[in-house]
C-alpha cells in the first residue's frame, strides 16, 4: 500500500530519492575532503576507507528499507495505537516495519554500493575467489546484524517509550562509526562494539581479511567467516528481546 501510494506520484519519489542519495553522500564527501589533506587516515588508504564505507552503508541501507520504520514504535506505545496491530492476524514486527514504509530509503543503498564498487576497482588486494565471494556474504550479514539492533532497540521502546533517539545511537551512529577503520578508536570501544554490541562484525573484522589488515584486537584466524553466526545469535537474541517487550506491553490504559 504505501509503495502504490509513493510510486502514485512518481516525479516527487524520483526527486525525494534522488535528494536522499546526494544527502547520504555527504558523508563520503566528508571523508574527500579529509583525504585532500591526508594520504592515509589511520593507516588506511582512501580505496581502504572507502571500501570499509561502501559495506557499512550498503548493509545498513538493506536494514533501514526493510525494517528501520520500526524506530516510530514509541509513538505508537505511547499513543496506544499499537492497539489496532494486536488484533490484525498478521505479526506485530511485520506490521509495524511495514507502517509508513519508506521506499525513498533505496537511496542509501544504491549511494553504498556506488562507493563500494569503487572501492573494489580501486582497493589494492589480491582477489581471489574466496574473497570475492565473502563480499556479498559479508553486505547481507551486516544487514541482518543491523536489522537486529532496529529490532532490539524498538523492544527497549516497550519500556522507555521515547527513546527513539537512543536507538539512532546505536543504528545511524553504529553505522557512522563504522565508516571509518578501527585504528582510529580507543581500545575500549572497539572492544565493546565487537564484544557487546557486535557491530564490527559489519566490516571491520571480514575487511580485515580482505584488505590484509590484522583483525581489531587480534582476534584469531578465521574470524572473517563470523559474521553469519554472529548474525544469527544477533537475530535469536533481537527475537527473544521482542517478544519479551510485547508481553509487556499495557496500552494506555484510556
Amino acid at each position: 500500500m504505501w509503495i502504490r501510494s509513493t510510486l502514485a506520484y512518481r516525479l516527487s519519489f524520483a526527486m525525494t530519492a534522488l535528494g536522499g542519495l546526494l544527502v547520504t553522500g555527504l558523508d563520503f564527501v566528508a571523508i574527500l575532503l579529509m583525504f585532500s589533506q591526508v594520504d592515509a587516515l589511520g593507516g588506511y588508504t582512501l580505496p581502504e576507507i572507502a571500501f570499509l564505507y561502501g559495506l557499512s552503508a550498503t548493509a545498513f541501507g538493506i536494514a533501514d528499507l526493510a525494517i528501520g520504520s520500526v524506530d516510530r514504535l514509541g509513538r505508537r506505545v505511547r499513543d496506544g495505537t499499537l492497539d489496532t496491530l494486536l488484533v490484525r492476524p498478521a505479526p506485530v514486527l511485520a506490521q509495524v516495519a511495514a507502517d509508513r514504509f519508506a521506499l525513498r530509503r533505496v537511496a542509501r543503498i544504491t549511494q553504498g554500493s556506488l562507493v563500494l564498487g569503487y572501492a573494489l576497482v580501486a582497493v589494492d588486494v589480491d582477489w581471489t575467489a574466496l574473497k570475492v565471494l565473502l563480499v556479498p556474504v559479508i553486505v547481507a550479514s551486516g544487514g541482518v546484524i543491523f536489522g537486529a539492533v532496529f529490532v532490539a532497540g524498538a523492544a527497549f521502546q516497550f519500556v522507555a517509550q521515547d527513546a527513539a533517539e537512543a536507538q539512532s545511537a546505536f543504528t545511524y551512529g553504529g553505522q557512522t562509526m563504522l565508516q571509518y577503520p578501527p585504528t582510529v578508536f580507543g581500545t575500549e570501544l572497539v572492544r565493546g562494539v565487537t564484544f557487546v554490541f557486535p557491530l564490527a562484525f559489519v566490516n571491520w573484522v571480514p575487511a580485515a581479511y580482505v584488505l590484509g589488515r590484522p583483525y581489531p584486537l587480534g582476534l584469531p584466524e578465521g574470524a572473517q567467516f563470523a559474521p553469519p553466526l554472529v548474525a544469527a545469535v544477533c537475530c535469536v537474541l533481537a527475537g527473544w528481546a521482542w517478544r519479551a517487550g510485547l508481553r509487556t506491553y499495557r496500552s494506555t490504559g484510556s
